[in-house]
């Protein structure tokens, strides 16, 4: 696939850090191919006003955010708005939608705002909104008092079911564009912050609105669909949403975690009885989170939702399942998405040669070994610090000085201070010392 050297630069320098990279990830993309057939189903689901939930199981290192960032770049192409939440017991907890859908809002990207879209897309829907008055009415452009009250008649027609539910969502809006009228610009983004769910807003914003209070946990479900509206209308054909990492759930108080997993449940349901036509709805999770004692399994209702049969090959998993497992990394796919970097990094270098000389296929080989080895042989731990060697301790040297030779020169090693808590836990213990107790 052709890539920008921008772009390219950007991957290299994620995992040069030990992170997943936001963007060009078909360029490094292993084992998500018989998956691809049914995500794009269900994106072209989307896109015609359905909706979709869909849960990816994983164990750690088997690259659910790398899977959730891939497909949110076919969304991307397909012109979604997109958004991908972490949660967490402290910064997200999930039994808050309130707080998920501040999280949302600010983390909401389309395919040309990378972050920070919401003024964007509410702008575009205004603009929308008035060529659509302005091509059904005879209004004069110029008349600018008949023009804003037909709008904001079509405003409340188009929101249907939201201005019932919610009715400060439509009169916030008709307020922050009579803010922009009148140059005031501080009150449209104080306005334009409290519907996107921040804390905090100013009581004089407020009474600008003749609103009240922040949005609470039922309103962040009404300003979500208002929302989708917004997005259909201004020309993206839905948003995708990930939240990440909810196996955290299992860690948290039993009350907290309850509440959690029903808040899960209701958000399944609320999908599947068609309340958010435009969202296609992903969450992420270990096998441990779906099968265990602490995670679905409490909350009866949602594990017969998410019950799938995981007996079989896994080389026949049905993609089109609510729940999908990944298989993680083999020895194998390690050392070819070590090739597709390796390429990556040499793809319009001037030390090209150099570097598919010196880090050949069969140099590639060995690190990936020589890597998974010092972990223990797991695998499915080793592409994060594998990929991290390779680009900034190997690949770096490579192109920088033209005498280094990696099977001369470089020794790898790996401590502790550079892998994370659960890489640590996971990894086999070289001595009894290394076995961490819980007391």
């Amino acid at each position: 696939m052709s890539i920008s050297q921008q772009r390219r630069q950007d991957i290299l320098d994620a995992l040069r850090r030990g992170t997943v990279p936001q963007y060009g990830l078909d360029a490094l993309a292993v084992g998500l191919l018989p998956f691809e057939r049914a995500f794009d189903e269900e994106l072209e689901k989307v896109s015609r006003g359905g909706a979709v939930f869909k849960a990816i199981r994983g164990e750690y290192g088997s690259g659910k955010t790398f899977a959730s960032r891939w497909l949110r770049e076919k969304a991307h192409r397909l012109g979604f708005a997109c958004a991908e939440v972490q949660i967490s017991e402290t910064e997200t907890p999930l039994h808050r939608l309130e707080t998920v859908y501040r999280r949302l809002m600010e983390r909401l990207t389309t395919p040309d705002m990378p972050s920070g879209a919401f003024q964007n897309i509410v702008e575009a829907w205004f603009y929308t909104l008035e060529e659509d008055v302005l091509a059904q009415h005879d209004i004069d452009p110029n008349d600018s008092e008949a023009l804003i009250d037909a709008t904001d008649l079509l405003m409340e027609k188009r929101l249907g079911e939201v201005v019932r539910s919610a009715p400060a969502f439509a009169l916030t809006l008709r307020a922050y564009r009579r803010a922009l009228l009148e140059g005031q610009e501080e009150i449209a983004n104080g306005l334009l912050a409290w519907m996107a769910g921040q804390p905090n807003i100013s009581a004089a914003v407020k009474r600008y609105a003749m609103i009240k209070g922040d949005i609470d946990h039922f309103g962040a479900l009404s300003f979500l669909q208002g929302v989708l509206t917004i997005l259909k209308d201004s020309g993206h054909p839905g948003l995708l949403l990930v939240l990440d990492e909810v196996e955290t759930l299992q860690r948290m108080r039993g009350d907290v975690r309850d509440k959690s997993l029903n808040a899960l449940r209701q958000l399944m349901d609320e999908v599947d009885s068609g309340r958010f036509p435009g969202l296609y709805l992903v969450i992420t999770g270990t096998p441990a989170f779906y099968d265990g004692p602490m995670g679905v399994q409490r909350l009866s209702p949602l594990a017969q939702r998410l019950a799938v049969d995981f007996t079989t090959d896994a080389r026949f998993d049905n993609p089109r399942a609510v729940q999908i497992r990944l298989r993680g990394f083999s020895q194998e796919s390690l050392e070819e998405v070590g090739r597709k970097v390796r390429n990556l990094y040499a793809d319009n270098s001037v030390t090209a040669d150099r570097i598919l000389r010196l880090a050949d296929d069969d140099y590639i080989a060995e690190l990936a070994k020589a890597v998974t080895g010092k972990l223990g042989g797991k695998v499915g731990i080793a592409p994060r610090i594998f990929l991290k060697k390779l680009v900034g301790e190997v690949l770096d040297r490579i192109d920088q000085f033209e005498d280094f030779n990696p099977r001369q020169h470089y020794a790898l090693t790996i401590s502790d201070t550079e892998l994370t808590s659960v890489e640590r836990a996971t990894s086999a213990a070289s001595s009894v010392d290394d076995i961490e107790l819980d007391l």
